[in-house]
Parts: C-alpha cells; sequence; structure tokens
C-alpha cells in the first residue's frame, strides 16, 4: 500500500486500508492488480482520473498526422501536364506528406493497363530520392494506385520544424 502523501506504508490487510483512505477523506486505488502482491494506493480517484485524460490529450497533441495526398494522371498525359503533377508530387513529399498516385483508365483505355504501368514506373524513376514507394500498383476498378512516402531526410525536416526551438541563452549574473 503507498499512503496519501506518497510514503510506502507495506503490506496491509484490506479492511485497514480501507479504514485509513476513509480516515483521510481519499478512495483506496488498486494501481497494479498484477503485481504480487496487488499494490494499492490512497488518491483522490477524480483527481487521478482528471490527470490521466489530460496526460491522453498532450500525448494525442504531439502525434503527427501524415496526411496522404493524392495526384491524378490519365495513361495518355502530355510532357507539360506530367511535369507540372510531378512537380506538385515532389512538393507534396519534400512537405513530409504520402503521395497518391493514380491513374483513370476510361473506356478503351482499360485494355492497356501496360501504359499505367510504365507511366507509374517513369514516376518512380523521376521521384528518385525525393521518396520511397511503399508496395506495388494495383488495379481497383478502373484506376490504378501507387502510394509513395517521404524520404528519410525530407521526413526528418518536417520532424525537426515541428519541433519547439531550444531554449535562449540567458545573460550572465553580475
Amino acid at each position: 500500500m503507498i499512503d496519501g502523501d506518497g510514503s510506502q506504508v507495506g503490506i496491509v490487510p484490506i479492511e485497514e486500508a480501507l479504514r485509513r483512505a476513509k480516515e483521510q477523506l481519499l478512495d483506496l486505488v488498486e494501481v497494479a492488480p498484477e503485481a504480487k502482491p496487488p499494490v494499492c494506493r490512497v488518491m483522490d480517484f477524480g483527481k487521478f482520473l482528471y490527470q490521466q485524460k489530460k496526460k491522453t490529450h498532450d500525448s494525442r497533441k504531439k502525434q503527427k498526422t501524415i496526411q496522404v495526398k493524392e495526384v491524378k494522371f490519365r495513361p495518355n498525359i502530355d510532357d507539360h501536364d506530367y511535369t507540372t503533377k510531378l512537380k506538385n508530387a515532389v512538393r507534396f513529399l519534400e512537405e513530409g506528406d504520402k503521395v497518391k498516385a493514380t491513374i483513370q483508365f476510361r473506356g478503351r483505355e482499360m485494355s492497356k493497363p501496360e501504359l499505367g504501368l510504365n507511366l507509374l514506373r517513369r514516376l518512380t524513376a523521376d521521384i528518385g530520392e525525393h521518396g520511397n514507394v511503399e508496395g506495388s500498383a494495383e488495379m481497383n476498378g478502373n484506376r490504378m494506385h501507387l502510394i509513395v512516402g517521404p524520404g528519410k531526410k525530407h521526413a526528418a525536416k518536417k520532424m525537426a520544424a515541428t519541433a519547439p526551438p531550444p531554449p535562449a541563452p540567458r545573460p550572465a549574473a553580475r
């Protein structure tokens, strides 16, 4: 048992632990039920729940959410359109987001999926070190998808950009 002020009391019968908690106007909470013997603590249970909720909220706030940006192509895309969409994909990857390259087939284009594969190979070659291909190209209905994640240095750059700045040096005392 751990007392309300944080000091360890030792192994105590349940009745005595409940009595001590009632005397201090606090609750008896089982903190480690899997331990032998189980560990109980005298504390304010409402305050404990509040602190746990606050801790989980803070940890969620610090998590980085990765967005998946989509860039759509057609199998017979013009060179200028391709370079524009390639630039957008590279920009997304440099920002640390994933890119989903989608090729949409229409009508007779469905009979030539190798055009889409060739386009995706060209895209991955042009992206180069900016991104890493995650998985292989897959056909889903009349669309072909490929997901590209950011390269190592770009992901590290984004993490560094979101980190808080180091503290400023304080002037020396006189």
